[in-house]
């Protein structure tokens, strides 16, 4: 059996980008949380059977790393058809969608169907829940490529596959809804406050900041705001309530409007960079560097992080220009 720091070594000694190795870990810790939740015991006591955990491993790093050599900035997923029916564990006969895919799924728009069968697992959800932005409906966008993955079981009535279609924005400003976090901290250790905002970050949230305001009484104190995903609101409320002197979150939900964007990679003398590309509403486009990739080859060139940084924006507009 591994424990989920087992995993976490695994994944830390790896071969992998900063945002691949940052999202598997946040993966597998939904994961352990949902299943902790389930069994009325704690995270660092969860175990993954050394078969599942392997599985649980490929399947996550894979699917990251598939989406980052893929350039996929955004993953949105329809409804997700869940089966029926009830399946074996090491537990016995549980019911789909097994009890930590329901807790993982919470918030997400669900259908029972269309087969007796669990179309959606634990692992799966864990992954859904944590890389999907959005539910529903297609958005609208320029489709490039599609992918077709085939499961070994064969159902009757029903095609065991999974679709996956890639493609690009349509160039314009889009808008869509946000979740925003907000808390006043009056007797926080600023040193305590300053180190919530790398742990929001990765957990999830898209933003995380600290201000500082006067309060009442005239006392000096920090406003914390949190920008999310509205599915991971809950989530990170409870973490900010956990790691703070809080005693509430306020939460709402805005409209945030957004330019689309890409990621595509540059090979520079430092080696290969992240690049994040902005399309703006006049059609031109801006590079901005992925900074944990420009802080990775910075420590491993003893570069400034300046100097790298440029490296890769002059790299990706040689080879835009050219």
């Amino acid at each position: 059996h591994r424990h989920l720091h087992h995993i976490a070594a695994i994944i830390e000694a790896a071969d992998l980008s900063a945002a691949v190795r940052s999202g598997a870990l946040t993966v597998f810790q939904r994961l352990a949380e949902a299943e902790a939740q389930v069994h009325g015991s704690t995270v660092a006591k969860v175990h993954f059977h050394e078969v599942g955990a392997v599985d649980a491993i490929v399947d996550i790093v894979g699917s990251l790393v598939g989406l980052e050599a893929l350039g996929v900035d955004r993953v949105e997923a329809s409804t997700l058809p869940v089966g029926g029916g009830s399946v074996m564990s090491e537990h016995g006969r549980i019911p789909v969608p097994a009890p930590a895919t329901t807790i993982l799924l919470q918030g997400v728009p669900i259908k029972g169907g269309p087969v007796e069968a669990e179309l959606v697992t634990p692992t799966g959800a864990a992954l859904l829940a944590t890389l999907c932005k959005r539910f529903g409906p297609l958005p609208d966008f320029t489709l490039h490529s599609i992918g077709v993955g085939a499961g070994t079981r064969e159902f009757p009535e029903h095609p065991n596959v999974l679709r996956v279609l890639v493609g690009e924005g349509t160039g314009t400003v889009t808008h869509r809804s946000v979740a925003v976090l907000e808390t006043a901290l009056d007797d926080e250790n600023p040193q305590f406050a300053a180190a919530i905002i790398p742990t929001l970050l990765a957990a999830g949230a898209l933003d995380a900041m600290l201000v500082p305001t006067t309060m009442k009484k005239g006392r000096a104190g920090w406003w914390l705001v949190v920008v999310c995903e509205p599915l991971d609101s809950e989530r990170l409320a409870a973490l900010v309530l956990a790691r703070t002197t809080a005693l509430g979150v306020r939460r709402r939900i805005d409209e945030r409007f957004e330019l689309p964007r890409r990621i595509e990679h540059v090979e520079t003398a430092f080696g290969t960079i992240a690049v994040k590309v902005a399309t703006l509403p006049d059609g031109s486009q801006r590079a901005i560097p992925e900074f944990e990739e420009v802080r990775e080859a910075s420590e491993r060139s003893g570069k400034s992080l300046r100097e790298v940084s440029e490296a890769a924006t002059r790299a990706w507009e040689s080879g835009s220009n050219g």
